[in-house]
């Protein structure tokens, strides 16, 4: 959390002392394990330290809407901090460790921490940003830049914490969960993999994604990266 959270500003000792209380338990996942489900009491957040995880949500006719995805350095609950009990459920995509704390721990950091207060509000804030960008792909899009503009989503979003990265990531989501993060059955995220993937866009070796031609797939969805920088000008002094 700490590395990601240095993308965007510099992060004092204490500052670090703080945010790493924030991490002192540690919980460990399997894979394809129930975190919390909706409707359970919401107490906690949750730091991932390592792995993949994914909220979701049940549809009335027996479907499944993935909401956003989840991996190393990210905070979980920070959507339903207003409510509580959680509106979504929460599962492990592979082995992993999550780091739960109590909401009241906040308390700490907004009194002692200000700029990682303001820099906590301000990436809550930006995600209503990636929810408009994420519907208007799914919604509007055909197959190919719904697609693209997951894998392009996922990409930068893992550049935070690892820039010398380059175009290639690993992807444990199966076609199912790709399918219900963007509104696709799983028969149709296959063939569209497929069509990309002759057209040289992209490239599937042993569970990794390789971008081939960043260019053109974000040019296929238009696509704004919302993580490689944010505006810090207005937060407090250290």
């Amino acid at each position: 959390m700490v590395a990601k959270l240095k993308h965007y500003i510099d992060i004092t000792d204490a500052e670090h002392k703080l945010l790493g209380a924030l991490e002192k338990t540690e919980r460990s996942t399997s894979a394809g394990e129930e975190i919390f489900a909706g409707g359970d009491v919401n107490k906690n957040l949750f730091v991932v330290k390592y792995g993949w995880l994914y909220t979701y949500t049940n549809l009335p006719d027996g479907g499944r809407l993935v909401v956003r995805v989840y991996h190393a350095g990210d905070i979980i609950g920070m959507p339903a901090l207003a409510f509580d009990h959680h509106t979504v459920n929460l599962r492990a995509v592979t082995k992993g460790c999550l780091c739960p704390f109590p909401k009241s721990e906040l308390d700490v950091i907004v009194k002692r921490a200000p700029r990682i207060t303001a820099l906590l509000f301000t990436i809550a804030a930006r995600e209503e940003a990636i929810l408009v960008d994420t519907l208007r792909a799914a919604s509007r899009m055909r197959p190919e830049s719904r697609v693209a503009h997951l894998l392009l989503g996922l990409h930068a979003r893992l550049k935070i914490t690892n820039s010398q990265m380059g175009n290639r990531f690993r992807l444990p989501l199966n076609q199912t969960d790709i399918g219900d993060a963007i509104g696709l059955t799983n028969v149709t995220v296959s063939r569209t993999f497929s069509i990309m993937e002759k057209k040289g866009l992209i490239e599937r070796v042993d569970g990794e994604i390789i971008l081939i031609d960043l260019c053109e797939l974000e040019r296929q969805c238009d696509f704004q990266d919302r993580h490689a920088a944010m505006d810090t000008s207005w937060f407090p002094s250290s």
